[in-house]
């Protein structure tokens, strides 16, 4: 099932440090906070009790920006991923140097990858232990760090 992403703002899940933190309430937020209005789109499919899967999908500057959640337990994933390129490119092996030289030092957590047809920028964790601080991080860093590169390589590099 898919449809328009509308979140709830007045939830804090941030003020009672005893309540287990609601993750998807915690991703959306930050979604909410990030996204263009009316840009997001969630699809969640249940498998069965405590084992649902998520994913949106939202507008930050020029790029769609993904966010993935397997599910809630300590060994299900969150991933964040927005393609910045399609392949193939003008002159790869220059591409793929500039791509690794950037990885760390100008993407942080994240780091760039092949995605399918494309180059994307994503990032991926493990739900143990997931703070609303490092959620919040993960998905402002993949949409930050795509959105500033996106039009920069593609003026370089663009569709051979």
């Amino acid at each position: 099932m898919t449809y328009d992403l509308e979140l709830d703002t007045s939830v804090d899940f941030l003020d009672d440090a005893s309540a287990a933190p609601n993750i998807v309430e915690m991703i959306e937020t930050v979604i909410f906070s990030l996204g263009e209005e009316g840009s997001g789109m969630v699809s969640h499919n249940e498998n069965g009790p405590d084992q649902s899967a998520y994913l949106w999908k939202f507008q930050y500057g020029s790029v769609e920006v993904f966010v993935q959640l397997t599910g809630i337990t300590d060994e299900d994933t969150l991933t964040v991923w927005a393609k910045v390129l399609k392949l193939p490119a003008k002159n790869e092996p220059q591409l793929m140097r500039k791509l690794l030289e950037m990885n760390g030092p100008e993407t942080f957590e994240a780091c760039f990858c092949i995605l399918g047809d494309g180059v994307a920028v994503t990032t991926t964790r493990t739900v143990a232990e997931l703070s609303p601080g490092e959620i919040s991080r993960n998905i402002t860093i993949v949409a930050t760090v795509a959105d500033d590169q996106d039009d920069i390589l593609q003026a370089e590099f663009g569709q051979a």
